[in-house]
């Protein structure tokens, strides 16, 4: 299963990813700071988030097709390339955002697409991280998929 954390730079996406790993057996986590510091991929224009987006993808398609569990915690503002992974792989989508400003504003993408159908939502701004995690498993365990 894919567990993929979308929202804006400093909504809570990691801070949720690692709590969940808690919750997970056979897991590993994909954060976008960590995968651009490994690519030296510090191009926050559109076509260096695509790029990022894109290497998060091949990456978590192939950790999924080994049979872990996927947590993925990157800002991902294309719906587009979010939706093609939920094409081919079992994804749980989380929208993670908050109207508070929490110091990573420089990084925030103007193009922002947020989710649609299909997805979790998760305010941080109203819910704790205890109260966030345990929406989401509900919603794993109520989902088909």
């Amino acid at each position: 299963m894919i567990y993929w954390f979308i929202g804006q730079p400093g909504s809570g996406k990691t801070t949720l990813a690692i709590e969940l790993i808690k919750h997970l057996d056979n897991t590993i986590h994909i954060d976008g700071d960590n995968l651009r510091n490994i690519l030296s991929n510090y191009d926050y224009t559109s076509e260096g988030r695509k790029q990022n987006i894109k290497n998060v993808l091949i990456l978590a398609r192939f950790l999924d097709y080994k049979k872990y569990n996927v947590i993925i915690s990157v800002v991902a503002p294309y719906k587009d390339l979010r939706d093609s992974l939920k094409k081919t792989n079992k994804v749980i989508e989380i929208y993670v955002h908050t109207n508070e400003m929490r110091g990573r504003e420089k990084y925030f993408s103007k193009e922002y697409e947020p989710p649609t159908e299909d997805f979790v939502d998760i305010d941080t701004g109203y819910l704790n991280i205890e109260e966030s995690i345990n929406k989401l498993l509900k919603y794993n365990k109520d989902s088909k998929l």
